[in-house]
C-alpha cells in the first residue's frame, strides 16, 4: 500500500473501507461513516493534542549528534514530565528512513543529554540500546517551554515536507499528551460530528498518550506500544454503561480508545472513571468486552497496530480487507484512508442474549 504523503484533516478526499460483522467487505467516503452508524450506537474518539516530541541536541560525552523521541511517561499529569521513556536515534532527521537511520552512541547511565535549552541523563537503558529512561533536569514549566520552543512532531520519511504542529492535531484536540497524532481521528471534523449526531448515535471522548507507531528496529518494535496512561471522563463512562444495557454499540475512532477501554474493563471489571496506565497488548486470543467496532487507518501487517485488528476479525477476513485496500489503491499511514471494522459475529452471544 502506498502512504499518504500530505497531512490531511477530515474526511474530504478520504475513503473508508468496511468490513462488518460477517466479514463482508465494503467500498465508501471517509464522509459516510454516519450512514455506517446506527441508532443508540457511541462513538468515542481520542481527544489528545500533540507534543513536539522530537528533540534535536548532543551526547554530552561524546559531542555527537542525536534525535531524543519522547515515548512515555506514567501520567497525565501536566506537572509529571521530568521522567520519560525515549528512543534514541544518532545523526539525521525524519527525511531519512527510521530503518536506515544512525544507531546513537552508546548510551549509559549517568550520561548527560543536552537538547537546545534542556539538559537531560540517563537514568537507565531499558533492555535495547536505543530505549532509555531519561529525566529532565529542570522544574516542569521550564521543560514544557523547551519542549514547546525547541521540539518538532515526530515525522516520518513518507511525508517529505516538513508538518507544523496543528497538522498533527484532531479538531478535538485538548490536552498535550500524546507523542504522535491519535491519527484516526482526523476523520472527524464539526460536519461529521453533526452528522453523527442526526445519525442518532452519540459522541464522547477519552484522552489516552498515544505512543509511537514506528522505531526503525525490529526487535524495538517488538515492544510496542509501550505503556500509555489515560483519563476516562465520567460523563464517557456513564454513556457506554448506558449504551450497552441499551443495546447499542461502541465504537472506538483508533486503536488508543479499544486499548484503553479494554484495559479499564479488565482493571476494573467495567469501564470505570478516573485514571489509567494501558499495559494490556491486543490481538488475536484477547476476547473484546466493550468495542463493536473501531475506525482506524491502514496498517501494515505486523504493526502493533494490525495486531490490535487481529482482535476483531480473523486473519481470513483481515487478508480480504487488506488485499482488496491495496487493489484499490487505498493509502495508508496516519494521512490515509481508513476502515470501519466490527468484531466478528460470535454466534455464543446471540444464544446469551436471546
Amino acid at each position: 500500500m502506498n502512504a499518504a504523503t500530505v497531512a490531511r484533516q477530515g474526511a474530504r478526499g478520504a475513503r473508508l473501507l468496511a468490513v462488518n460483522e460477517f466479514g463482508l467487505v465494503s467500498h465508501h467516503s471517509a464522509g459516510d461513516l454516519p450512514a455506517l452508524l446506527r441508532r443508540g450506537d457511541l462513538v468515542i474518539a481520542n481527544d489528545a493534542a500533540t507534543v513536539p516530541a522530537s528533540l534535536h541536541g548532543t551526547h554530552v560525552p561524546t559531542d555527537r549528534p542525536i534525535e531524543v523521541r519522547l515515548a512515555g511517561r506514567l501520567s497525565l499529569s501536566p506537572h509529571a514530565v521530568r521522567r520519560f521513556t525515549v528512543v534514541i536515534f544518532g545523526s539525521g532527521d525524519y527525511r531519512t528512513r527510521t530503518e536506515h537511520r544512525e544507531p546513537p552512541p552508546k548510551l549509559t547511565a549517568g550520561d548527560e543529554l543536552a537538547l537546545r535549552s534542556l539538559r537531560a541523563v540517563v537514568i537507565a537503558v531499558l533492555g535495547h540500546p536505543r530505549l532509555v529512561e531519561l529525566e529532565f533536569q529542570h522544574a516542569p514549566e521550564e521543560i514544557w517551554e523547551g519542549i514547546a520552543r525547541h521540539g518538532r512532531p515526530i515525522q516520518y520519511a513518507y511525508v517529505p515536507e516538513p508538518l507544523a504542529l496543528w497538522d498533527t492535531w484532531t479538531c478535538i484536540a485538548s490536552a498535550p499528551v500524546a507523542f504522535e497524532a491519535p491519527s484516526a481521528g482526523f476523520v472527524l471534523d464539526w460536519a461529521m460530528l453533526r452528522a453523527i449526531r442526526a445519525q442518532g448515535a452519540r459522541f464522547a471522548t477519552i484522552t489516552h498518550a498515544a505512543g509511537l507507531s514506528s522505531t526503525g528496529d525490529e526487535n524495538l518494535d517488538r515492544l510496542l506500544p509501550f505503556d500509555e496512561p489515560y483519563v476516562i471522563p465520567a460523563a464517557t463512562a456513564a454513556l457506554i454503561h448506558q449504551t450497552r444495557m441499551l443495546g447499542g454499540r461502541v465504537i472506538a475512532i483508533g486503536t488508543t480508545v479499544v486499548r484503553a477501554l479494554e484495559h479499564c474493563v479488565r482493571e476494573h471489571g467495567r469501564v470505570k472513571a478516573g485514571d489509567g496506565l494501558a499495559t494490556l497488548r491486543l490481538g488475536p486470543d484477547s476476547p473484546l468486552v466493550v468495542v463493536d467496532a473501531i475506525v482506524s487507518g491502514m496498517h501494515e501487517r505486523g504493526s502493533s497496530h494490525y495486531e490490535l485488528l487481529r482482535a476483531f476479525q480473523k486473519d481470513s477476513a483481515l487478508a480480504r480487507m487488506t488485499e482488496q485496500a491495496e487493489a484499490g489503491g487505498y493509502r495508508a499511514h496516519e494521512f490515509g484512508d481508513g476502515i470501519f471494522l466490527s468484531r466478528a459475529f460470535r454466534l455464543e452471544e446471540m444464544r446469551t442474549s436471546a
